[in-house]
């Protein structure tokens, strides 16, 4: 592998400012890597010609001035729509779909100068912790345990993103993040992911999954290069009702890698059950590395945080349910082949029957029955209630004066491909159980690499912020990243 795809997006744009590197030799290698690595099967629909068309314009440009993704090579998640070019949010019920139009998102990135390598795989409709459940079939991991060939799950829902970051096949990617999806795959391969506050990136032109949990976030392989690809992601925007007009700071510019003074707290309720050793262990080891750093270390309480997974797998799937009724087959993607006599209701009920994939159809039930005449209190409601308390939770303990909380990202290392899938879902579900209580209240949170397992599997570690501040939130990534030194990578057998 070329050793351009192994730099940063800080280094890459320093390289290309001072015309030590072009986006054309570096948008080369980086198609040359991806080429290579389909057994990893990150990339689903490669876009080369764009990125070759994206790298000359970026190279016309190139100067001291040029933005700071100008020429970067990224891969884009396939939730995001990009014009002309197939978005699928990796179901069959999007086959053939090519919108007219581009997310907002991935409009700010290439306003910025980003080269777009191809469509990255993922859960279908984002609804996944392992990468299982894609029509592209699963994503690899490019780490291995040890020896063993055993192929290990990326995590989910943004899975391509996670390993073709890891596998050093793009300088960065984007992911969406409902109940963890940057955060636990990021933890899963060694990078970084932030979830930034809802509201904070537009959301417009992104398929929905769950609308007040939903939000993107950059995927990379450090704290400084989710700071740059943030502040390109970032800002109001009027076609989404839910994006906030408050000014985007400079995020690269807040990390000093000074916290002396920052409060740092320690959730009581995420010293889980059954919470393996390492996981425990590497907790307090990043605990010990932030007060030596100068923070204050304090114990908080979140009380609600035992109702978080039920909260979510009420709320998540009652708004699924209702975003995903737009897909029946008359507008556009799949439609099921009909037998004379079938009406309209026979067309739907075949199409979503063909169109969506197990876990689908089960969150879709699900989401229906909590909002169902009868139910709708007992279930929904209550959930939204609990909501409202996890969200009080956090906002005493900022109160306080608290300035982050860490916690462990994952109860877990990688595990592998089909180990968990046939399981009993509710195994899945609790891959989130340190992550959807940020989506719940809306806060930002980033996960960090911070050590290997005794398999040499990475592990991460998440940092929860208080809202719209996520240049403090980098920040204090930022000094642990530096303390941990997490610089391992997976040894390349794809």
């Amino acid at each position: 592998m070329s050793e351009l795809t192994k730099l940063t997006i800080a280094a890459a744009r320093d390289a290309m400012r001072k015309g030590e590197l072009t986006s054309a030799e570096l948008t080369g290698a980086c198609l040359k890597a991806i080429d290579g690595a389909d057994a990893l099967n990150t990339f689903v629909h490669k876009t080369p010609e764009i990125a070759m068309h994206q790298a000359a314009a970026a190279d016309a440009r190139r100067g001291a001035d040029a933005p700071s993704l100008n020429g970067i090579p990224l891969g884009i998640k396939d939730l995001f729509c990009t014009k002309g070019v197939p978005s699928q949010a990796a179901s069959n019920i999007l086959e053939g779909f090519k919108p007219e139009y581009e997310s907002t998102v991935t409009t700010q990135l290439f306003a910025d100068g980003a080269v777009m390598l191809g469509k990255l795989n993922m859960d279908e409709f984002a609804m996944g912790s392992s990468n299982e459940t894609s029509c592209y079939g699963d994503v690899v991991n490019p780490w291995r345990r040890g020896n063993d060939d055993t192929a290990l799950t990326p995590g989910g829902s943004s899975g391509g993103s996670a390993s073709a970051v890891a596998a050093d096949l793009c300088l960065g990617a984007t992911g969406t993040d409902t109940g963890g999806s940057i955060r636990q795959p990021a933890a899963f391969v060694g990078i970084t992911g932030i979830k930034p506050t809802y509201g904070r990136c537009s959301r417009w032109g992104i398929v929905a999954f769950a609308s007040s949990l939903d939000q993107a976030g950059p995927m990379t392989k450090d704290v400084r290069d989710a700071a740059i690809m943030l502040q390109a992601m970032s800002g109001h925007d009027p076609k989404d009702s839910t994006s906030a007009d408050i000014p985007v700071p400079d995020f690269e510019a807040a990390l000093t890698g000074d916290i002396r003074g920052k409060t740092i707290g320690i959730p009581k309720e995420y010293r889980m059950d059954g919470m393996p050793a390492e996981i425990e262990k590497l907790w307090a080891d990043g605990t010990a590395m932030l007060k030596a750093a100068g923070a204050k270390i304090v114990d908080i309480s979140l009380p609600h945080t035992k109702y978080a997974l039920p909260a979510y797998y009420v709320i998540a799937p009652a708004e699924a349910s209702s975003n995903l009724a737009r897909y029946d087959g008359v507008r556009f993607g799949h439609r099921a082949k009909l037998s004379h006599g079938d009406g309209i209701t026979e067309m739907y009920e075949k199409t979503r029957a063909e169109g969506f994939g197990h876990e689908v159809q089960r969150r879709v039930m699900i989401g229906t029955y909590v909002l169902s005449a009868g139910f709708y209190d007992a279930y929904y409601n209550r959930a939204r209630r609990v909501r409202a308390l996890i969200k009080r939770d956090f906002d005493n303990v900022f109160a306080e004066g608290v300035d982050a909380i860490l916690t462990p990202a994952t109860p877990s290392a990688a595990f592998g491909l089909g180990e968990m899938a046939e399981a009993d879902p509710i195994q899945m579900y609790l891959n989130d159980v340190f992550t959807v209580t940020v989506n719940l209240a809306g806060l930002p949170g980033i996960a960090v690499p911070t050590g290997l397992d005794a398999q040499g599997l990475p592990l991460g570690l998440q940092l929860i912020g208080r809202p719209w501040e996520e240049a403090d939130l980098l920040n204090v990534a930022y000094s642990l990243e530096r303390a941990a030194g997490f610089v391992a990578k997976p040894t390349q057998w794809w």
